[in-house]
Formats: C-alpha cells, structure tokens, sequence
C-alpha cells in the first residue's frame, strides 16, 4: 500500500449498542468487563523499526513501560518500502477466526499527530480488500483526539494521561465484529473487512510528520 493512503482506507458500517429498559439486565451489563468469559493468553512478537537503525534508537523499555517513537523522516521497515515509517510489536498471533482481543494502556505525548498506535493488519486477504481491519489514529487537535482511521472521533483530551484501550475481534469465515473500549466503557462498534489471515500491532506508524511517540504498559492478549 502506498504511504499516505492507509488513512484513507474507509470506515465500514457502524452500528450501536442496543439498549434496553430492563433495569437488572443494565445494571448487570454495567458491572461485566471486557474480558468476562475471556482467557489470558501468553504472545509473542517482532519488532518493525526504520531498517537502518537498531531498536534501541527508536524504543526504550524501564519500569513496565514500552516507550516507542519514529520520526516522519526515518526510512520505512524493510529497505525500498513505500510503507511510512514506524516503531511496532508485530504480534506473532495470526488467525483468521475466533475471538481475540488486545489489552493495553496507553500513554500519547503531546504533539503525536496523524500516527496509528494500534491497528488490526490484515496480512492476508483477498485482492481488492483493504490491508487493516481497524486502526487508532492519534491527531494533535483538542488536547489530544483518537480517531478511527481519520475519522471517527473516539476520544478527545488524550495527549499526556495513560488510558486503557482494548480491541476485541469477533472474527468469522464472513463479515465479523470489532469493539473499542477506553477504560473498559464501549466507544465503538463496527463491521471487520471480511475474510482475512490477519494479526494486531502497536507501537507508533507515522503518517503525519515530526517526531510521534506512543507509549505502552499492562499489555495484555485475550481469548475465547
């Protein structure tokens, strides 16, 4: 995919949360997390980082924290990309259906703008179908504002405060179902791609320009 053009890439359909008046049912849905009725699974996974400079010039991990940045000028991940450039954990869970679900809080520094810090790559997937189920861009607007892709609102007043962010995929043969949560409270609900060997990533994947940095702590990977 050409630099530039992932923002770009289309917001599926959206649907809401029904709602009910049933006063038992509202106080019990109020009181389940998240992961109820999910496992804690163990993970692992690689590091993309500009080709020509080691890890350690683009990350630092002290004290639980993964601390991530990339600036709009470094070279993409593998030499002759026309990918933008990045600091990520490529997660080595890929899968194609299933329930699955990533956990983590997440610290933005102000000035972070037009970079994803968590997206759903769809690895592999039908000519013609977009490369990601789901991205979480950051833009420097309003204190701080997470958007989907470029455009969905999620959240505002994001910049400098660790947030918990967690994404669970309902993935199926067809058309399955993301869930966005911040601090475990649903922001958004929407449609994945379609079928698709895909796996998450986080880090910092700069579309914008300047210095981005993401930050990360508590990360955490969820089955069912």
């Amino acid at each position: 995919m050409n630099r530039r053009t992932v923002l770009r890439a289309g917001a599926g359909a959206l649907f809401a949360v029904p709602l009910t008046t049933n006063t038992a049912t509202t106080a019990a849905a109020a009181a389940a997390a998240p992961t109820d009725g999910w496992t804690r699974t163990s993970f692992t996974y690689s590091w993309q980082k500009p080709w020509n400079l080691d890890l350690g010039d683009r990350h630092s991990y002290s004290g639980g924290v993964h601390r991530m940045w990339v600036y709009a000028t470094d070279e993409p991940f593998e030499e002759g990309s026309s990918t933008d450039p990045r600091t990520e954990m490529r997660w080595k869970v890929d899968y194609t259906t299933g329930d699955h679900m990533w956990d983590a809080d997440v610290y933005l520094p102000s000035g972070t703008d037009g970079a994803s810090f968590v997206q759903i790559l769809r690895g592999v997937h039908p000519s013609g179908t977009p490369a990601t189920d789901i991205m979480l861009n950051a833009y420097d607007t309003n204190g701080g504002t997470v958007r989907r892709y470029d455009g969905t609102v999620l959240k505002t007043g994001a910049y400098d405060t660790w947030f918990n962010v967690k994404i669970a995929h309902e993935a199926s043969s067809g058309t399955g179902t993301i869930k966005v949560y911040f601090d475990d409270s649903l922001v958004l609900t929407a449609d994945d791609r379609g079928p698709a060997t895909r796996y998450f990533k986080n880090g910092v994947y700069n579309h914008g320009s300047g210095r981005a940095e993401a930050r990360f702590r508590n990360i955490s990977y969820w089955t069912r």
